[in-house]
């Protein structure tokens, strides 16, 4: 499965949520699961905001080497599933690639509905989000601007919502 992960400047939480899935993916052998992410307003060529991956360091990722990219079409339309940060990301990830609206979710969206439905696949995060009505905005905030606290809840938050998604689907 490959996942790409989106929002706004490419340099906080979508690395962020690559990183941590790269390091989930070598820590239980899932030579199935890959990750890459990208930017709406990528801050192309920029490594990782300093407190971010501090953060990431802390959660067991590594932010050595990362570069930011901004999302194209078809940084999209290769990848399996599309998390972003946001619903705002979200709607910019399908005007550049509407085919992708049954593989893209925000990552609070995902994991309410694999944890609502039992979901094992991407298609069956897509059934079940036409069963169900989202609770309200469904964003994960972006730290950028604030202090470290924040920069921590939110690294925290990225990963308590990622890896029981990640340990339940496959492709």
């Amino acid at each position: 499965m490959r996942i790409l992960y989106v929002c706004t400047g490419n340099i906080c939480r979508s690395p962020t949520a690559e990183l941590l899935t790269t390091a989930y993916a070598q820590e239980q052998g899932r030579t199935d699961l890959t990750a890459h992410s990208a930017g709406t307003n990528a801050m192309v060529g920029y490594g990782m905001e300093p407190t971010a991956a501090l953060v990431l360091k802390q959660l067991g990722g590594n932010p050595e080497g990362f570069v930011a990219r901004r999302l194209t079409p078809p940084i999209a339309e290769d990848a399996d599933l599309i998390i972003t940060m946001s619903e705002r990301q979200r709607t910019k990830v399908l005007q550049l690639a509407p085919r992708k609206m049954h593989s893209t979710f925000t990552l609070k969206e995902a994991a309410r509905l694999q944890q609502l439905s039992g979901a094992r696949t991407v298609a069956e995060l897509a059934v079940a989000r036409a069963q169900t009505t989202a609770p309200g905005p469904e964003d994960v905030l972006d730290p950028i601007g604030r202090d470290e606290e924040t920069f921590v809840a939110v690294g925290t938050e990225i990963a308590d919502l990622l890896l029981p998604l990640l340990a339940a689907l496959r492709i």
